[in-house]
């Protein structure tokens, strides 16, 4: 595969060490187009050899990654070098730009960028990071096991390091440094026959680049072979920061969060490897990743799946054919609401992103627009807004206009049947909301009525359905704009409103589980995005 920046790729892995790699293998394999950015920088480059990897114990860590950069390739995967400065949500997914400007398209991201271990600061200690100085018992501890061993008093961890690497020596010793130990950690030191050193380092000694010992700054120098040091291990979570991705801590240090499967909090995202797992091993980053692929693949799979359906109506005219441009009309909403569907519609609970982006708000002028039942208007009422619920079927409104009389707000709602692609209201308002509306013009130009409706320091908060793979409908309906059917993911709505008038608040996608009728759970894809109007 060429390095062509216009190509739209499958997936994008940031990252070329195991997590990154492993993962890029599986999903070349699955026959996806990968690309895997790596800036050449592993943590791991110091260390003489990756150990405790089955059949592969003491190879060396260069030596591991050129072949699994030579096994992915051969599966046509493209490795680019190079560091990446900036990701994006777009349309089709997200956009990766370069150190060199150059930019890759892709539908799905991996976060395989590991981490950065921050070093105590004493002189010597970085220079022999990886060889004399050492961290991972389960790592190095058989190429020290009974040489004479330091251990570090540089933070909290420290003596559960001494009390580890007792197990592969009887010759520790734990340096107190600036850390004062407490009453308890001293007896368990004192069982393991740990001696311990008072006094602040000064340095560590060399002879020919070989650790030697450890001077204190009274000039006192402990032989040592080997030194540890527990470090405060943080991902490189930088880039996704502009995604919403806040690394999340422990006492180890940060990382990014995700679930069992490598999924981030942003749909489309999956981060593997020391970037989510701080104490992985390689062996164990090496499986993170192929989770992660796996669970990428399948999620591409489902949404090819949903599109390719959604196609197939398409061509036999029952969704958003010429001849159903005009299926949302006020006729097709009455036969809804009065049939036998209208008992699964309207729950009378009101959406749960309303609850969470409205409910701190100052209560003003608001108009629900596609209101249906009313539930998000009536609890907007009982909150103290004045609102306008609108909506294109009588019958909805007929019942919304009971709900409120049965919630005692009936004076704080005024309900309007109106078909919201055509009509305008007389006023602005300080709320303009909708959820879940399927209006008979496309998609983002209800959204742009919608916002032409707000009032300076008004609040603009759509919530809608993402159906179809973005990037694929966008492709279908380049010539003549997209089905009345089609959703409008978070980046393009956001990308309609001009950032001198409005703030993004919110832009979001995320999935939710719901109960249906006899208890049949649905997952449902939200689109959120919540914008404040400057003027």
């Amino acid at each position: 595969m060429g390095n062509h920046t216009d190509l739209l790729r499958d997936v994008v892995v940031i990252g070329g060490g195991a997590a990154g790699l492993s993962a890029a293998l599986t999903l070349a394999r699955a026959r996806r187009t990968v690309t895997v950015v790596d800036a050449g920088a592993p943590r791991n480059a110091p260390a003489d050899g990756v150990h405790g990897l089955l059949a592969l114990d003491g190879v060396s860590p260069i030596e591991l990654l050129a072949r699994g950069r030579d096994e992915f390739t051969g599966y046509g995967g493209e490795i680019i070098a190079g560091e990446v400065v900036e990701v994006s949500c777009a349309s089709y997914g997200f956009r990766v730009v370069l150190r060199d400007e150059s930019a890759l398209l892709a539908r799905r991201l991996l976060i395989a960028t590991g981490l950065v271990d921050q070093l105590p600061d004493i002189p010597g200690v970085r220079d022999q990071w990886g060889r004399g100085v050492l961290h991972c018992p389960y790592c190095h501890g058989w190429e020290v096991r009974d040489r004479r061993i330091g251990v570090l008093g540089t933070d909290a961890m420290a003596v559960h390091k001494a009390v580890l690497f007792r197990q592969w020596s009887a010759d520790v010793v734990y340096f107190a440094h600036t850390r004062q130990l407490d009453p308890e950690d001293r007896v368990k030191l004192d069982a393991l026959g740990i001696d311990v050193v008072d006094g602040t380092i000064l340095r560590l000694e060399t002879v020919d680049d070989r650790l030697t010992g450890v001077r204190l700054h009274d000039e006192t120098v402990v032989p040592v072979d080997a030194v540890v040091v527990s470090t405060q291990m943080v991902a490189r979570a930088e880039l996704v920061a502009g995604l919403g991705i806040e690394p999340a801590s422990n006492p180890a240090g940060a990382f990014i969060e995700t679930d069992q499967f490598g999924a981030t909090s942003v749909p489309g995202v999956w981060a593997a490897g020391n970037s989510s797992d701080i104490g992985a091993q390689v062996g164990a980053a090496a499986a993170a990743g192929a989770l992660a692929a796996q669970h990428i693949n399948t999620d591409l799979i489902m949404r090819d799946l949903d599109d390719a359906v959604s196609a197939a109506a398409t061509e036999t005219g029952s969704v958003g054919s010429s001849d159903s441009k005009h299926a949302f009309d006020n006729d097709y909403w009455d036969r809804i609401w009065q049939g036998d569907r209208a008992a699964a519609m309207g729950s009378g609970q009101p959406n749960p992103h309303l609850v969470r982006e409205v409910g701190g708000l100052t209560p003003g002028t608001a108009l629900e627009a596609g209101c249906g039942a009313g539930a998000e208007a009536i609890w907007l009422a009982e909150r103290g807004w004045q609102v306008t619920g609108a909506d294109i079927a009588a019958a909805a409104l007929d019942r919304a206009a009971e709900r409120a009389g049965d919630a005692g707000v009936a004076e704080r709602v005024e309900w309007v049947q109106a078909d919201l692609s055509t009509w305008a209201p007389d006023q602005r308002y300080d709320l303009v909301t909708t959820h879940y509306a399927h209006p008979a013009i496309p998609q983002l130009e209800f959204y742009d009525r919608l916002a032409s409706w707000v009032a300076p320091a008004g609040t603009l908060l759509i919530v809608g359905h993402l159906h179809h793979d973005a990037a694929t409908d966008r492709h279908r309906h380049e010539s003549d704009g997209p089905p009345v059917s089609a959703s409008a993911t978070a980046a393009t709505v956001i990308a309609r409103l001009d950032p001198v008038q409005w703030e993004i608040v919110t832009a979001e996608e995320s999935r939710r589980t719901v109960s249906g009728p006899e208890c049949h759970e649905t997952t449902i894809h939200d689109v959120v995005v919540r914008a404040f109007r400057r003027r």
